[in-house]
Formats: C-alpha cells, structure tokens, sequence
C-alpha cells in the first residue's frame, strides 16, 4: 500500500504553521493522495466496529452526535466524558497509517481514535485532549477522510477563535501547549454535506491493573 507522503516528493511543501499564540499546530493538505484517501475510507466505513456511544453531559446522558470506535496496543484505556473506551486491536490500515505518521513526525503513537460524521448533523463540541493519561504535551495527529469541515481553535483565555477547512487525505499535528491553551471542535451544519472519517492518533500511557 502506498501513501501519499511517498508518491509525491513534494508532499511536504503544502504544510504549513497555524498562528495560534502559544501552541504548535501544523496543516499538510494532501498528505495522502486523494485515491488513497478514498481508498481507505472505504474500507474502514465496512472494517471497523462502529458505534454510538452514550457519554455524560452536564450530568445527562446523551448519545455523541457520531459514530466511533477506538483502536490499539493492549491496555491503551482512555476515558473521557464518564466514557471509558478499551481497544479494539489494530486493523490493517490504521497500522500503516500508525508506521507512517511515526516514520513521518518521529513520535510515537499506540492508539487512535476513529470518528465517522455522517451527515451535517454529526458533530464535536469544544474540548481538549488532556485527559491525564496522554501526559501534559501530547502530539496528537489527525488524519481527515471525506467531507471537509471546517475545525476550530478556541483560545481558552481570549475566546479567540481560529477556522481552518480540514480537507481529504489532509493531516494535522497538534503538540506542545496546544491542549492546554486551546480547544476544539466540529460544528453542526444545515448544508447538505457527505461523509467524513478523522482520525486521531496519539500516545496513551498505557494502563496498569
């Protein structure tokens, strides 16, 4: 299988530094080729294990407004909303994408996070990935698969927000301070949109017994 990253010796000149005082978050459209962006797509919407799951929201439990389902190294639990989510083991092409991105960033990744949106009604509040268990600085890389979207960065101090348009095979590296300094997210949309896969690789500190 091949990627993008290694069909074009130029893949890396479309990345670029978004200007978010205090973070390090970097944008590289067309870090796979669209075919094998499509390609892949494809596969995970009949591979993966897909569900709606129930999280807790301002002491309710509602269902997340997407479909997901989460992938990696035995004992990679990771928690968030009242939602603890135990691995599923890896299928074929979220590990080439993991060996990919760990060749392409020099990080290390032993999970990922599969988000399926559906339709303009699938969405993402406004959170941070700091959850304890992926450490203080996390690099976390987000892969997009279909439908662009736009994705926000809201500053948590100055409320400030910041809009990019996540494309197909696009990738997105957000380390250093950003989870503490920013949130973001997903807007719902009334725009007949298609489908879309992210996803998000990152480090869990794995869990001990």
């Amino acid at each position: 299988m091949q990627f993008g990253l290694f069909d074009n010796e130029h893949a890396h000149a479309g990345a670029r530094d978004l200007a978010l005082p205090g973070a390090a978050v970097s944008y590289q459209p067309g870090w796979l080729s669209a075919d094998n962006a499509t390609a892949i797509a494809t596969r995970l919407k009949s591979q993966l294990q897909w569900h709606q799951d129930t999280i807790k929201l301002f002491g309710k439990l509602v269902k997340i407004p997407r479909l997901q389902v989460w992938y990696g190294d035995t004992n990679t639990v990771y928690s968030y909303s009242g939602l603890t989510l135990s691995p599923h083991p890896w299928q074929h092409d979220l590990k080439v994408l993991r060996d990919t991105l760990q060749a392409h960033t020099g990080g290390h990744f032993n999970s990922v996070l599969a988000n399926w949106y559906r339709d303009g009604k699938d969405s993402m509040g406004l959170h941070s990935d700091d959850e304890p268990e992926l450490g203080p600085q996390p690099l976390i890389a987000s892969v997009t698969l279909g439908q662009p979207r736009p994705f926000a960065f809201v500053n948590k101090q100055t409320k400030a927000r910041t809009t990019i348009v996540l494309e197909h095979g696009s990738l997105l590296l957000m380390q250093g301070d950003t989870q503490r300094l920013y949130q973001h997210g997903i807007n719902k949309t009334t725009r007949q949109v298609g489908e879309r896969i992210n996803l998000t690789f990152r480090y869990v500190y794995p869990y001990s017994a």
